[in-house]
């Protein structure tokens, strides 16, 4: 059977002042994956400036497991990189509708100079055909599922779908990822769509019996998602 990665995300819900206690927890409870959500000063107001590499420095302290960072910006320079390098992140994650062109050429050289994996994201509402180009090149194709009402988009499901198969044609060594709105009640329909990773972040640090109860209703969700589509 297929495991199907789960990634503890740090975004909103999360708190940053236990970051050490809380990321610990949800990894050693069974989390693959630290994803750790950051924006500069253009992008997703509510997240402004935390889930850099100060939060990963931290991070980096109590894990051994990949610790990528999903960054929302206009800009990405050498600078940013050396940075990720030097806390030990393992893979950065852009908007695709940022970086399609002559940057992200540089920061795809940039991040394999310093053995950081590259992911491109598909944000609320971009085009699937922004990466088409770009998915030889790249680590993980991250989609973004999330509504204004806080469940799935309408045309997620489908976007799923189409980029696991552009990603079966063009570079099946990519991992696809999902984020946005999923549930340990909604995951089964993600699932169908055949991820590799999916991030969760309300579901577990919100789940009144506890992060490691909240990463366990998550993984057992998956798991029987993924035996009864038989992946």
């Amino acid at each position: 059977m297929k495991h199907i990665k789960i990634a503890a995300g740090m975004s909103g819900c999360f708190d940053y002042g236990k970051v050490m206690e809380n990321m610990k927890e949800a990894l050693d409870a069974g989390c693959d994956y630290c994803h750790s959500d950051a924006a500069d000063m253009y992008e997703v107001s509510d997240l402004q400036l935390i889930g850099g590499h100060n939060i990963i420095y931290y991070v980096r302290k109590v894990t051994d497991k990949p610790i990528e960072c999903h960054f929302y910006t206009q800009e990405c320079d050498l600078l940013f990189i050396e940075k990720m390098a030097f806390v030990g992140c393992n893979m950065l994650i852009l908007p695709a509708e940022r970086f399609i062109g002559a940057q992200l050429v540089s920061i795809i050289k940039w991040c394999k100079q310093k053995n950081i994996k590259v992911g491109l994201t598909i944000g609320s509402y971009a085009p699937l055909n922004s990466v088409e180009e770009a998915i030889y090149e790249i680590d993980r194709l991250h989609i973004e599922t999330q509504s204004a009402n806080d469940g799935l988009r309408k045309g997620a499901l489908d976007l799923i779908k189409r980029a696991r198969k552009l990603i079966d044609e063009k570079n099946p060594d990519c991992e696809l990822s999902v984020e946005g709105g999923i549930r340990p009640e909604n995951v089964d329909e993600i699932v169908a769509c055949n991820p590799d990773v999916i991030v969760f972040s309300t579901a577990l640090y919100t789940d009144p019996d506890g992060i490691t109860s909240g990463v366990q209703k998550c993984r057992k969700a998956i798991d029987e998602a993924t035996a009864k589509y038989k992946l």
